[in-house]
């Protein structure tokens, strides 16, 4: 039996971004969004059960200070205690985790989508994605971008700024773009 446009996105595979059931799932995350980025002055309580009513998980205490930007919604877990600053993005047509006691500073783009290579391939509009998992108690500085597919280990440090196009070892400070372990 022939996988939907959204099985297909959910698995990792090429996959047509337009197709009505992903069109209507993106409107569902667009209207809840403009709920969630009106909560500013609402307790924390009160965003927290927003939280719960579109993302995958939200663990006790996970904050998300509005304005917030993703792509779905139900691809997003959140550890216990995570702490995302403003305008932060996540473009989550894959899952995206978030480990316990991460902070995540203003600004920073989690890019979980992605496109082929070739510009035939390119060209057919479809678009695939790639799970970015990070873990517990990482520190990600402002601005910071993450690339698809990657890992971020336990305690790991990302510089403000960062651009992330390879993997994070547990424990590891990085910065720059390309971001690089400092050492």
């Amino acid at each position: 039996m022939p996988q939907t446009e959204k099985q297909k996105m959910l698995a990792g595979a090429l996959y047509d971004a337009g197709d009505p059931e992903l069109q209507a799932d993106l409107q569902a995350t667009r209207a809840w969004l403009a709920r969630y980025n009106a909560t500013l002055a609402a307790s924390g309580a009160e965003r927290h059960a927003l939280l719960l009513e579109r993302l995958a998980s939200a663990g006790p205490g996970a904050v998300i200070r509005p304005p917030f930007h993703c792509d779905y919604g139900f691809n997003i877990h959140l550890g216990a205690g995570v702490f995302l600053n403003f305008n932060c993005v996540i473009l989550d047509v894959v899952e995206v985790r978030i480990g316990d006691k991460t902070q995540i500073g203003p600004g920073v783009q989690i890019l979980a989508a992605d496109h082929p290579r070739s510009p035939e391939e390119r060209a057919t509009g479809l678009e695939f994605g790639r799970p970015v998992i990070i873990g517990r108690n990482v520190w990600i500085g402002g601005g910071a971008i993450l690339l698809p597919g990657i890992t971020v280990g336990d305690d790991a440090l990302i510089g403000a700024g960062s651009v992330v196009t390879r993997d994070v070892p547990a424990g590891a400070t990085v910065v720059g773009n390309p971001a690089r372990v400092r050492g």
